[in-house]
């Protein structure tokens, strides 16, 4: 009877482990104990001003109350660009639109909230600031189109705070070729400029992490050959899981393990699952379509928003933004029965995927918020945590799980600075 009593009580014990409470306290613990790092947020420089700005709840996705609410820790702010012609008033434009996005977060961390939240340049500055109580924002660039023919405007980035850049975005850049040219086989360098392997060297001169999210897969590889240093890509998930260009497949994943970098999975339900998240779309498009005919808007193709001047964007955003808030209940009750929404699971089946292949220390976690970015469960900063649940859910330790939150970025990070100063000092 003593065996059996012992026997139940172990039972019991076990029972306890794994209970849903058990495992929401466990992931509380793990999610206060670790940096949670998103390396790819875009950003609106009108959300930058005086009166309207990050220490207000605002209605992107992220911002420092939702910040502080999920308990995300730090953030890359991305200078992005579109890609333009490749002329010099392309060049001239592009610059001046970097600009004003290294301006913008500057000025919220040295004026607007400077008490809140601090650029860092470092992973010890990133560990001293959030020991300090303060939110952490750092800088990528995603696209290096702006630095135009000027090769020197990668140092004046990396000067102006830029830790990381991409080569190349939607459309191919006087550095090299884009995902894009899988659309139409349509190529302009195959793969890297001469002009894109200079900006390689300085950028392992300088210790700025090169990013593969958007380059063409030929360009990506061509870079992690050239690369003295580690590589990023800083949002990007497997195309074995969902076959997108904007993925990474097997061998460039492979290869960026043998480089010693990291993959940053990102939460873009298109890019994690297209088929559900078009199936949901377009269910949803629906409602929202009836919505604003009874409200009297007129909903626009992307070409028709393109078009917009800046005011006239804001408002029709401003306006669908009102509209979708209205048809979310109906979406809920009506679509997610028959479309379900691309959420939480699928996005970290993409993480399972990668760390299977490539190991726990080469991959980690982005968004892509305020730029398309977002799934159920985890659709702006608020929601962050749900994405440590999940994974405590799967099994990841809590060793593991600081590795896919910030760990491998700023080893990265670290060694790609390590690198810039044997380069500079000669070795």
């Amino acid at each position: 009877m003593r065996y059996l009593s012992g026997f139940l009580i172990l039972i019991f014990a076990i029972t306890a482990c794994s209970s849903p409470d058990n495992t929401l306290e466990k992931a509380k613990k793990i999610h206060a104990n670790v940096i949670t790092l998103d390396t790819h947020v875009d950003i609106d420089v009108g959300n930058f001003t005086a009166e309207k700005n990050y220490t207000q709840e605002l209605p992107n996705q992220v911002n420092l109350p939702k910040m502080d609410a999920g308990g995300l820790d730090v953030v890359f702010l991305i200078v992005y660009t579109g890609q333009g012609e490749l002329t010099q008033k392309g060049f001239d434009d592009a610059y001046a639109n970097a600009i004003s996005k290294f301006d913008a977060i500057h000025r919220l961390t040295e004026e607007i909230a400077p008490d809140q939240i601090e650029l860092a340049l470092t992973s010890d500055d990133v560990r001293r600031i959030i020991k300090s109580g303060k939110k952490v924002a750092m800088i990528g660039v995603e696209n290096g189109y702006p630095i135009g023919n000027d090769i020197s405007r990668v140092e004046e980035f990396y000067d102006r705070g830029a830790r990381y850049m991409s080569i190349a975005h939607n459309g191919h850049s006087q550095l090299g070729d884009s995902n894009t040219g899988e659309r139409d086989d349509v190529w302009l360098h195959n793969g890297l400029s001469d002009l894109g392997r200079e900006v390689i060297a300085e950028m392992n001169r300088l210790g700025m992490m090169i990013d593969l999210s958007h380059p063409s897969k030929k360009a990506n590889m061509q870079t992690m050959e050239l690369s003295k240093a580690p590589v990023i890509a800083s949002h990007s998930s497997a195309r074995a899981v969902d076959d997108v260009s904007r993925n990474l497949d097997d061998e460039e994943l492979l290869a960026l393990k043998e480089n010693g970098g990291v993959v940053q999975t990102v939460a873009f339900a298109s890019y994690v699952d297209s088929e559900k998240a078009i199936a949901h779309r377009e269910e949803a498009q629906k409602i929202i379509n009836e919505i604003a005919a009874e409200q009297g808007v007129e909903t626009l193709s992307r070409d028709e928003v393109r078009n917009l001047n800046t005011i006239e964007r804001v408002n029709y955003f401003d306006k669908l933004r009102d509209i979708r808030k209205m048809a979310e209940p109906r979406i809920a009750k009506e679509v997610n029965a028959i479309a379900p929404p691309v959420d939480v699971q699928d996005f970290v089946d993409h993480i399972d995927y990668m760390v299977k292949l490539i190991g726990i220390d080469h991959v980690g976690i982005s968004s892509d918020f305020d730029g398309g970015g977002g799934v159920d469960g985890w659709n702006d900063a608020s929601e962050t945590f749900n994405v440590t649940l999940e994974l405590v859910k799967r099994g990841y330790t809590e060793a593991e799980i600081e590795k896919l939150w910030s760990g491998n970025l700023l080893r990265v990070l670290d060694d790609v600075q390590k690198v810039a100063a044997e380069i500079q000092a000669g070795q």
